[in-house]
């Protein structure tokens, strides 16, 4: 069997709050080979890591990272109360920001891969996040994922990013082109399960399949010959792959 990429989805997200440094940690302790994160950009125009942009459903304010400062973003509480209830409530876990994740991946794991999905479709948020990312000199460990082929285009054409696209239907701002910015497509698991997912296979770029987090999932992407997989739970897949480790 090839070498399988495995990725944690926002972290560990199955187990702790997503997109917080808890998670994040879990995930490189736990050996996966990449973590899975969102940036957007603050007010004060810092790297800021979430999935929705809105801190409503993992922090409970109705508010935009735009509109608020670094600072006050990290006042938030990040654990996740909708879905975790108060198991990592008030225990200080906020909104990181890349630098810090950075940090803690270069610290603890420096082999780690990043895959940096860009939610700001903003020519500053990538190029901000590019200028942290080679500041820890991480910069050549990323796959960097966006719903906008712009997006997708401009990081391949300024920085020659290793990027990954989704299929068209999915994509903002498709143009006749666009596939030619990709060096790697992404299928979720509805795609993966749908009739349509041959005609994707055969464009012939590496495939990434997200999320797989069942046994019957992971069979699935390994039998059609995933690249990377990522996961909300990696242990089914690292089981599988007899990577777990203890």
């Amino acid at each position: 069997m090839k070498k399988i990429v495995v990725e944690g989805h926002r972290g560990y997200c199955a187990k702790y709050p997503e997109n917080t440094l808890p998670s994040f940690e879990a995930a490189l302790e736990l050996g996966v080979d990449a973590v899975e994160f969102d940036v957007w950009l603050s007010s004060d125009k810092v790297p800021m890591i979430m999935h929705d942009g809105n801190a409503l459903r993992t922090c409970g304010v109705d508010k935009h990272l735009r509109d608020m400062t670094c600072a006050e973003a990290q006042t938030l509480d990040a654990g996740y109360a909708k879905k975790f209830g108060d198991q990592y409530v008030g225990r200080g876990i906020t909104v990181p920001t890349l630098e810090e994740l950075l940090t803690l991946c270069t610290t603890k794991r420096p082999d780690i891969w990043l895959g940096v999905e860009i939610k700001e479709y903003t020519e500053e948020t990538v190029d901000l996040t590019v200028a942290m990312l080679k500041k820890f000199g991480i910069f050549e460990h990323c796959y960097f994922y966006a719903f906008n082929a712009r997006i997708i285009r401009y990081i391949k054409e300024k920085y020659n990013g290793r990027t990954m696209g989704y299929p068209d239907f999915q994509m903002k701002e498709f143009a006749p082109d666009s596939y030619d910015w990709y060096e790697e497509i992404g299928l979720s698991m509805n795609l993966v399960k749908s009739e349509i997912c041959p005609f994707y296979l055969k464009k012939g770029m590496p495939v990434h399949m997200y999320c797989a987090d069942t046994p019957e999932d992971v069979e699935r992407c390994i039998s059609l010959g995933a690249d990377l997989i990522t996961a909300n739970d990696p242990v089914p897949l690292m089981t599988r792959l007899g990577r777990l480790k203890g």
